[in-house]
């Protein structure tokens, strides 16, 4: 056994895991910031469809690890017709693959991951991201 540790029983985060981690992530950002999103819903996913991949001519599922899928707000306009929820989707496969070849931990990757495709959904700049990024690691350990 490498390490002294038995690998049998041990497994990969599930999506459930994922979706916990997600969940600590989103309440770990600015009050603000969450009421400002409104109905924006957080879904992950182990991969993104092929219809996605092919939109967005990636050749590897691996190479996505979160979409803001929806109409941004500084494009929505009052006029628009009804329609559902925009979504956040986080992908559990591209994102542990990522954290297994970095130093960084799971939750702050899903974090910085979150915060992206939130900005996405605000057309917050880089800057902006890193600002919320920061204050939400600042509220507790991921």
């Amino acid at each position: 056994m490498a390490g002294g540790k038995d690998w049998r029983q041990k497994r990969a985060p599930s999506l459930a895991d994922l979706e916990d981690l997600a969940e600590t992530a989103w309440q770990r950002l600015p009050r603000r910031l969450r009421d400002m999103c409104g109905n924006v819903v957080i879904r992950v996913e182990d991969f993104a469809t092929e219809e996605v991949l092919q939109e967005l001519k990636l050749e590897s599922p691996f190479d996505l690890m979160g979409l803001y899928q929806g109409v941004s707000l500084e494009k929505k306009s009052v006029s628009d017709l009804p329609r559902g929820p925009d979504f956040v989707f986080l992908y559990r496969r591209p994102l542990l693959d990522y954290w297994a070849e970095g130093e960084e931990t799971l939750g702050r990757l899903v974090t910085h991951v979150l915060v992206h495709e939130i900005g996405h959904h605000f057309g917050l700049s880089d800057a902006d991201m890193a600002r919320i990024e920061s204050t939400a690691a600042d509220r507790t350990e991921a």
